[in-house]
């Protein structure tokens, strides 16, 4: 858990940072820029997914493993070996991207302006590459620290390089004109700048954990066996490549709704007018760049801080598992899932109660595209709970032995959202991929769920996660009498989320204390 809580706060953090960036850079770009940030997104996902997200899971579990024994060496040769195979694979990855970055742009957008944002985040992967490893080579070793700060250094390099590219290249389209010929709208350049940003701070972190590596003595070791390159690249497979590919297949979803919404909007049309400024040929782009940009922003601010239970967990419900200790693997359990819950149901209650107010709070600048995104974030957040605790459960089901697991259950919640959107876009516009999106991941922690229980041989009490569900639902109860009483008052819109908030979280904090706290004390005293 002290694991988890370091790079949970770190998250938050980065989260935040990330929030001063695109929530900036939505309002500069607006619905149609954001178009071709997403475009560019959409694709970068995938590959990186699959390229990266396996990979430091994957070097966390084998120094773990090697670091428990006092194989040292062992351990060493376990980080030069992934840095060498991983960063090639990274500098394969970026040149893929750079290769489809055209003909990617072509077929999504059925324009070009979106190639130069999809070149520029190319580089993003070899460097995410090498962060991976040495991320992984510490959090094996229950080194959390290098990871959370160059988690936080990613998101300040990130926001302050693409806020002032961004803007850079919209004062000044005279250069881009005279550089770029070729780009005919100056928000494709400017969406371009803005993504540079996030190449520029995938290097920053990669810099910043060399410099620790510098001044970092490990410990050494001298002992006769150390695997062998092969063994080690073998092993870093097995473990990286399923989690890689369902994280690809989880990534795969804004692919889909790129497609389908552009898609089905331009063919069944849109309840909506196009706002001023938007002609009707793009207003599938802006339907698609507001829902992706604002919409989808919002929804995943949570479960990327959450993420990092999964990490914390891995490691604790390895060595239950692996010594045969029931009450340390069930306890590990619930207090993972648990935590999940605590920290996703207010979350999810507040922001769907108050989504017209933090909408118009975080977007003053885009108020048609926040508007139009209010329906469509409350349709997410029933998937933003389930999503929550479908993470740490993937990590569990890699620690348990069933690393294929998360491929089969993702590629079952992948196809829940493509029939979905199909389904429901045409009937409910945009709408209806926030609601195919939540259907996807309540599959998903449904499999998952029951996969591990199974895999494991535990037993979880559901009555703690009711409670949460209950102190869920008389916080948003709290929130949304407060809001209505405020509005009738006639009190500003800061006014109103603000104080909203924290009746509601203060109902919820007392709810969590009297119920669930009694709950894990008994558990507790039980172990």
């Amino acid at each position: 858990m002290k694991g988890s809580i370091i790079l949970m706060v770190s998250a938050a953090a980065a989260k935040l940072l990330g929030a001063f960036f695109k929530i900036p850079l939505t309002n500069i770009l607006g619905g149609v820029g954001m178009g071709y940030f997403s475009c560019a997104y959409s694709l970068f996902m995938p590959v990186y997914s699959l390229t990266v997200t396996g990979l430091s899971s994957a070097v966390a579990r084998m120094t773990a493993q090697s670091t428990a024994l006092g194989m040292y060496a062992n351990t060493a040769k376990i980080r030069r070996t992934a840095l060498g195979i991983f960063s090639l694979v990274g500098l394969i990855g970026s040149l893929l991207i750079i290769l489809l970055a055209k003909p990617f742009s072509i077929y999504s957008t059925g324009s070009s302006e979106a190639a130069a944002a999809v070149a520029m985040i190319a580089p993003a992967v070899l460097f995410g590459c090498i962060t991976a490893v040495e991320r992984g080579c510490y959090e094996g070793m229950s080194n959390m620290y290098p990871t959370a700060l160059s988690q936080v250094v990613e998101g300040v390099v990130k926001a302050a390089a693409g806020l002032l590219l961004c803007g850079y290249v919209l004062k000044n389209p005279q250069v881009i004109e005279k550089y770029f010929p070729y780009v005919t709208d100056v928000r494709a350049a400017a969406a371009a700048a803005g993504i540079l940003g996030v190449t520029l701070s995938t290097l920053g972190a990669a810099v910043f954990l060399a410099a620790v590596r510098l001044f970092t003595k490990l410990p050494e070791g001298g002992e006769s066996y150390v695997m062998s390159r092969k063994a080690i690249v073998r092993e870093l497979a097995a473990t990286a490549a399923p989690v890689g590919v369902s994280a690809l297949v989880t990534n795969l979803t804004a692919l889909i709704d790129m497609w389908t919404v552009i898609g089905c909007i331009s063919c069944f049309g849109s309840s909506i007018a196009a706002p001023e400024g938007v002609s009707a040929a793009e207003l599938p782009y802006f339907i698609y760049g507001s829902f992706a940009g604002i919409a989808l922003t919002v929804f995943n601010l949570v479960p990327s801080v959450t993420n990092m239970l999964g990490k914390g967990a891995l490691t604790c419900i390895t060595s239950a598992y692996e010594s045969k200790d029931r009450k340390a693997l069930e306890y590990g359990t619930s207090q993972a899932l648990l935590t999940a819950a605590v920290i996703s149901v207010p979350a999810a209650v507040g922001i769907g109660v108050l989504a017209p107010e933090i909408l118009g709070f975080l977007y003053p600048q885009q108020s048609d595209e926040a508007a139009f995104c209010v329906n469509s974030l409350r349709w997410l957040m029933a998937g933003m709970v389930c999503l929550c605790a479908s993470y740490p459960l993937f990590s569990m089901l890699q620690a348990v032995g069933k690393s294929s697991a998360p491929l089969k259950i993702t590629l079952i919640g992948t196809a829940v959202k493509l029939a979905g959107n199909l389904i429901f876009i045409p009937f409910m516009g945009v709408d209806g991929a926030a609601l195919s999106t939540s259907l996807c991941y309540g599959t998903v922690l449904a499999i998952s769920l029951k996969v591990y229980i199974k895999a494991a041989d535990l037993h979880i009490s559901a009555a703690p996660f009711g409670k949460v569900l209950y102190s869920g639902a008389m916080c948003g109860g709290a929130a949304y009498l407060t809001a209505s009483l405020l509005k009738n008052a006639g009190a500003s819109l800061i006014g109103v989320m603000g104080v909203s908030a924290a009746v509601g979280g203060a109902v919820y904090l007392v709810l969590i204390a009297a119920l669930v706290g009694k709950v894990s004390i008994k558990r507790r005293e039980r172990a």
